[in-house]
């Protein structure tokens, strides 16, 4: 997981430009959802706009991280997120790699658990680094598979 402090100015419309300069086509303005998920066929970028949020990262025994307007998340597949508590203000914008498919979401099933496994596996580290374009740190850290 990437995550960016004051990287991007608190406003959604500037978020979203930048977001789609590099590739990451803003797909949503809103905020996380309040119970545990996570995608398995695609990465998420999480642009805080305006407010604030604490967001469980990596599923019930995760890390909370408080968020505020200005940070980005970058969140791998596979990495469980729920918003723990938020600002009245909160907005994030949400934004996936060009070529990703429409985000899936789950919640952990245990019959799925091999089945999201291996779609995890199968998602391709992206080219751009949503925040700082190809020459950001994403691909270099993230490395071949992400």
């Amino acid at each position: 997981m990437l995550v960016y402090r004051d990287a991007v100015p608190p406003d959604p419309a500037e978020i979203e430009r930048i977001f789609a300069a590099n590739a990451w086509p803003p797909a949503w303005r809103d905020a996380v959802h309040p119970f545990h998920h996570f995608h398995t066929n695609t990465h998420e970028a999480l642009g805080v706009a305006q407010g604030e949020a604490e967001v469980l990262f990596g599923g019930p025994g995760g890390e909370v991280l408080q968020v505020r307007a200005g940070d980005v998340v970058v969140v791998p597949a596979g990495v469980g997120h729920c918003n723990q508590s938020q600002s009245a203000d909160l907005l994030i914008v949400g934004a996936y790699p060009a070529a990703a498919p429409r985000a899936d979401l789950h919640r952990g099933e245990a019959q799925a658990h091999d089945a999201a496994v291996r779609a995890i596996a199968k998602v391709a580290v992206p080219a751009e680094d949503p925040v700082a374009g190809s020459g950001g740190p994403l691909a270099g850290l993230w490395g071949a598979k992400g």
